[in-house]
């Protein structure tokens, strides 16, 4: 039977509060703000609609009758922003973020439901087939700050950066 708006923020608000997550992160109910937050609405049909849009500007909307891939969608989107908030804290510059950030949201979200835990870790393994771990990717990017403001062209820029931590 289809949950009701308000049964499903009582869900989401216990859920958040196990693995502590900030109330601005969470979606709103029924009321968009416009700001990019996702709002979450059941409509006349029992779909739950889970909408991100911005200045009356709709970016983003998926449906579903299953509330628990309305839920993993809510805490995919905020454990994805604990695990950044979590990486920027505890950032080792000799390591892809993502090691960081994905390790900490599998982390968070097993905490919640294993089966989403999984789910997530199919996500980033999928990201990583096209964009492998990149360890030097930080130090690089801050040499070429550096050689940027000593006024060296774009091309040598990358070629000394790379030349220096080189892509592995």
């Amino acid at each position: 039977m289809t949950k009701t708006v308000t049964e499903i923020q009582n869900i989401v608000n216990q859920l958040a509060k196990k693995i502590n997550a900030p109330s601005y992160l969470l979606p709103t109910f029924s009321s968009p703000i416009g700001d990019a937050t996702p709002n979450i609405e059941v409509d006349n049909f029992g779909l739950y609609n889970y909408v991100i849009s911005e200045r009356g500007n709709e970016y983003e909307k998926k449906l579903t009758s299953d509330l628990n891939e309305l839920l993993y969608w809510i805490f995919s989107s905020v454990t994805f922003s604990m695990a950044c908030d979590s990486e920027l804290k505890n950032r080792i510059a000799a390591k892809d973020c993502r090691r960081i950030m994905f390790e900490k949201q599998e982390e968070l979200l097993g905490l919640l439901n294993e089966e989403w835990e999984e789910k997530e870790k199919k996500e980033h393994q999928s990201i990583l087939i096209n964009n492998p771990y990149d360890d030097l990717a930080g130090l690089r990017a801050t040499y070429c700050g550096e050689l940027r403001a000593k006024g060296l062209s774009e091309s040598e820029i990358d070629k000394k950066a790379y030349e220096k931590y080189p892509e592995i």
